[in-house]
């Protein structure tokens, strides 16, 4: 039963890792390649803070997606957004994400900080690399 149950968590814990690096990685190709088009991103310049987390969110999302990679890159996409929330989401007030728009940023920063400690789960690139 104890294997059973560890390998239900492994793969929920492959579907928070991929879902959640799919959405993110979205964020970073509208604001690098306008998919999906997103008006704000129009313009965007590539050296940026904001092209600079196009960047990170593409690729990070992508090798989180394929699980390569998963606990320094969750790791680095934590503190990212960690960043993102206190440079973007403070006003009006700082302990309500709900009103200064920071609900993304501070879900991303706890999942991501989350993976980087549990590992990428079931269907991981990083499993067939211990191997």
């Amino acid at each position: 039963m104890k294997t059973h149950n560890k390998n239900i968590q492994a793969i929920v814990l492959a579907i928070l890792r991929i879902t959640s690096a799919y959405m993110f990685f979205l964020h970073g190709t509208a604001k690098l390649f306008g998919l999906p088009h997103i008006a704000k991103f129009d313009g965007l310049q590539l050296v940026s803070v904001l092209g600079l987390a196009g960047i990170l969110e593409t690729v990070g999302g992508l090798l989180l997606i394929i699980g390569l990679f998963t606990r320094p890159v969750a790791f680095i996409l934590s503190g990212m957004m960690a960043a993102a929330y206190f440079m973007f989401h403070t006003s009006p007030n700082i302990l309500l994400p709900l009103m200064n728009g920071g609900e993304a940023a501070a879900l991303f920063c706890f999942i991501f900080l989350y993976i980087s400690v549990a590992g990428g789960g079931a269907f991981a690139l990083d499993n067939r690399l211990k191997r």
